[in-house]
């Protein structure tokens, strides 16, 4: 007679990949570079002239990227790339901008760390998917560690400041759904995608720097550098690893990096000498947290899957 087949007990589940880890860390590199932004603006380049930083940070590294990859949108991508160019940079940059001239830079952050909240929520119609309360948990608890972290007893809130806060997380946020949404075009990696975007929002941005800044009088050799470093790591580089992160991770796992942008602010201000409470220390470990957590199953998922 054949031999009775055994049954084995379904093996638990494994451990994220070492891919997953390393899309997760080559992605978290990007929000961790544009939590420079604040003290290479601030140290280095001449001020009042945001748009004209932001256009210099775009447009360059664009046409850069198109030189490099010689491919151009075809087809219905020449307006996806329109829009998508718009909320990740075009109307971005200048609503960060005017939140960062009206707010001060502590209740920006927090409003800029509700990202994750707003791509949960657009996720839903757009995507359909429904975030868990796993997700919106980590989530809120993620906005009030960068809370205790940046804001101080003396902040000041302007409606003007905030809608502009909360308006460019938004434009942010839909541009994270709508990439995943839309993916990428056969062909196109994502330094193409990062290319296409920069150059468009930086062609948005081109008439409004020039016509209400101008261009500075004086550049000298560090805000030379602190342009460099945005158009390069802060720009092509950072969006090249964002794009290919939002394509290979789960909108959910993706969206709560943007917690590293206040975080890594916060540990450049403390390395210049400024100091942390224990309220906000407590809220740093919070917010990181709650952006490792993101990474993880829900448990109830996690013991499913076991009893499968």
């Amino acid at each position: 007679m054949p031999a009775t087949p055994t049954h084995y007990p379904p093996a638990p589940p494994r451990a994220p990949s070492a891919h997953r880890a390393a899309t997760v860390a080559l992605t978290a590199l990007a929000p961790a570079a544009w939590g420079t932004t604040y003290v290479v603006t601030t140290e280095l380049l001449p001020p009042g002239h945001p748009l004209f930083a932001g256009l210099v940070r775009a447009l360059p590294a664009g046409l850069l990227g198109l030189a490099l990859t010689r491919a151009l949108p075809h087809g219905d991508w020449w307006w996806k790339t329109a829009v998508l160019g718009a909320l990740n940079i075009g109307a971005l940059f200048p609503l960060l901008f005017l939140a960062a001239e009206r707010l001060p830079g502590g209740v920006a952050a927090t409003l800029g760390a509700g990202q994750p909240l707003f791509v949960a929520a657009l996720a839903m119609p757009v995507l359909r998917d429904r975030p868990t309360a796993w997700r919106w948990a980590w989530g809120v608890l993620g906005v009030a560690g960068v809370g205790l972290v940046v804001l101080g007893p003396k902040a000041r809130l302007d409606t003007v400041g905030v809608l502009a806060g909360f308006g460019g997380t938004a434009a942010m946020a839909a541009g994270v759904v709508l990439t995943k949404r839309w993916g990428r075009p056969a062909g196109a990696g994502p330094l193409t995608l990062a290319a296409w975007q920069l150059t468009a929002g930086g062609l948005l941005l081109l008439p409004s720097a020039l016509a209400v800044e101008g261009v500075p009088h004086r550049i000298d050799a560090g805000a030379a550098a602190g342009y460099l470093w945005l158009g390069s790591m802060g720009g092509l580089i950072a969006y090249t690893l964002w794009f290919r992160g939002i394509a290979d991770l789960p909108v959910g796992a993706s969206a709560p990096l943007v917690l590293l942008s206040p975080l890594v602010a916060t540990v450049i201000g403390t390395a210049m000498g400024e100091s942390l409470s224990l309220p906000q220390a407590l809220g740093f470990v919070l917010a990181l947290a709650a952006m490792l957590a993101a990474q993880l199953n829900p448990p109830k998922t996690a013991t499913k899957e076991l009893i499968r």
